[in-house]
């Protein structure tokens, strides 16, 4: 055959590679019609990083210039929607590169598109820029929702501003306020992980099976469910949402709340760490450190999380090894120069007695969550006396219990 038949083979090949509408799904194809977001919700694993990277993508072969790339954390948006498996860099052919400037924020392809990265994490970075096209991955878990406001507020140049929004389904107020919109200036598509089964790896099908299938938090990962409060709930989400605010306060007083896991194993409770503080009668969810890890790894973020929030205490259950609990956190402090205090308690009342009177405070609204924590507030939302109490719940529980409940429940020290 000759160099050049040859040559003009393997082009086709890597044509017919990178031809996304060969391979997509019908539902990973952007809609028809005139939209201004496209709101994916779906469950993990169905395809959205590639579907936004894909999307993304389009938009550049078209001729677009300016777009925002806009994810929960830095590290999600360089993991997941640049660097990542399906991310931009993975999708894009080798004749239309683009060159990627991590400490510049910034995304450049052969034709001078530009993408920018922006986080959820810190709004004032969209406050002024404009852009044509935007992805945004992961809403639903945006620190302060307050960046989607500035981000829809830069998207006015162009002939056409469109905004991609890929997110496992959560019932926050942007969520629901786009879903209602649905069949007007947005269009929502929705889909569960089982449509894409096939394409997933097996280690990542068990575990996600394991963890979610047959709860009702699986509605949410898997079949993309925006769920609602639970029967029988203590928190609701009307009390949290409520007492959202976007800062804290000089707080008077912090602890950082510690449910330890027994084990370190992947299937392992996490360790839930959550920072809270406290002025006057009101209180503040400041931070969540939650981890998988081992002792000294779960320590380390502890201690990390006293030193970077000035905290007063440190409040660790005592019913799971209290003595080894103390003694790895103390253990860890002394090897990183830290100087803690730290207090042992071992509840004397069930959970749901525990966890009752900080629900209250929420109901009351006495307690704000400075911007949103959603696996916190999942479990706070979806967890019934009865079952096994979480990880980050518990610890808010301690923490709270400590700052504003002095002697409810009752404790025995350790």
């Amino acid at each position: 055959m000759p160099k050049e038949k040859q040559d003009r083979l393997r082009e086709l090949a890597l044509e017919i590679r990178y031809r996304w509408t060969l391979k997509a799904r019908d539902k990973q194809l952007p809609p028809p019609g005139d939209w201004t977001i496209w709101l994916i919700l779906t469950g993990r694993g169905w395809g959205k990083t590639r579907t936004g990277a894909e999307w993304t993508r389009d938009q550049v072969e078209k001729g677009v210039k300016r777009i925002a790339l806009i994810g929960r954390t830095a590290s999600d948006v360089r993991d997941v929607m640049v660097e990542g498996e399906t991310g931009l860099l993975s999708v894009c052919p080798p004749w239309n590169r683009p060159h990627y400037e991590p400490t510049k924020r910034r995304i450049t392809w052969p034709n001078g598109a530009v993408a920018t990265t922006f986080t959820g994490d810190k709004p004032d970075q969209l406050r002024g820029p404009q852009h044509e096209k935007a992805w945004a991955d992961e809403l639903a878990a945006w620190r302060y929702p307050e960046a989607w406001d500035m981000l829809m507020l830069g998207m006015r140049v162009g002939m056409n501003p469109q905004v991609v929004a890929t997110s496992t389904p959560r019932p926050t107020k942007h969520i629901r306020d786009l879903v209602a919109r649905d069949g007007r200036d947005v269009i929502v598509t929705k889909g569960s992980t089982f449509e894409n089964l096939h394409n997933l790896a097996g280690p990542f099908k068990d575990q996600i099976l394991r963890q979610y299938e047959g709860t009702r938090l699986g509605r949410q990962e898997l079949y993309a469910e925006l769920l609602e409060d639970t029967p029988g709930a203590l928190w609701r989400r009307v009390h949290i949402e409520d007492g959202r605010v976007n800062t804290a306060p000089i707080l008077s007083r912090v602890v950082i709340g510690v449910d330890p896991a027994v084990t370190s194993s992947d299937e392992a409770n996490q360790t839930g760490i959550i920072v809270c503080g406290k002025l006057g009668d009101e209180g503040y969810v400041i931070d969540d450190k939650t981890l998988t890890g081992t002792p000294e790894q779960w320590a380390t973020a502890v201690v990390n999380a006293y030193v970077n929030h000035k905290a007063n205490l440190i409040v660790a259950e005592d019913n799971n090894g209290g003595e080894m609990v103390e003694y790895t956190v103390r253990t860890t402090a002394k090897n990183m120069g830290v100087g803690i205090s730290i207090k042992r308690i071992r509840a004397s009342r069930g959970k749901y007695t525990r966890a009752e009177p900080v629900a209250a405070l929420y109901e009351q609204g006495k307690i704000h969550h400075v911007g949103t924590y959603p696996e916190l507030e999942d479990q706070q939302c979806t967890w019934v006396p009865g079952d096994e109490s979480p990880d980050r719940m518990d610890a808010c529980v301690w923490g709270f219990t400590e700052l504003m409940l002095q002697g409810e429940p009752v404790f025995k020290w350790a």
